[in-house]
């Protein structure tokens, strides 16, 4: 896993207690090491340890420029300020971040956040922008006129 780049926390739970057992599974890249038999507790204790980070994963995390998306915890940064996002904020600027200075129609944007049960008429896009901008600042989302929005890297 760890030649793979993966990122996510391992606990190695075994039989196996000799210290030349542990020493291998730490240096083999896991994180923690328990041998059997163990406290359920005390395993949900570190289990809760490896995972209370202070910085996510790179692969939790979309960058554009200054704007970061944690995608665990749904909540952007933009510069010093931290905004906690809606669902349907949260996947907006999901896809303008991940298309950064392409231009995403209003069309496009109402398929890939809302789905097909919305009116193609509608402003519901404009109004979530409005939302998001209030949030991450209002140059980081450009208005094409009339194409679409796209985010500024």
């Amino acid at each position: 896993m760890r030649d793979a780049r993966v990122t996510l926390p391992v606990i190695i739970l075994t039989a196996r207690d000799a210290v030349s057992d542990v020493v291998a599974g730490l240096e083999s890249g896991a994180d923690d090491y328990m041998s059997k038999p163990f406290a359920f507790d005390e395993l949900l204790a570190r289990v809760r340890l490896r995972l209370r980070r202070e910085e996510p994963p790179e692969g939790f995390l979309l960058r554009v420029g200054d704007l970061v998306l944690d995608l665990r915890t749904r909540r952007i940064r933009a510069g010093d300020q931290v905004a906690e996002l809606s669902a349907r904020e949260f996947a907006l600027a999901e896809i303008l971040m991940r298309n950064p200075d392409r231009v995403l129609s209003r069309e496009q944007l109402l398929s890939r956040v809302w789905g097909f049960d919305y009116d193609p008429g509608s402003n519901i896009v404009d109004v979530y922008v409005r939302y998001l901008r209030r949030k991450i600042g209002a140059a980081r989302v450009q208005t094409v006129r009339g194409v679409g929005y796209r985010l500024r890297a």
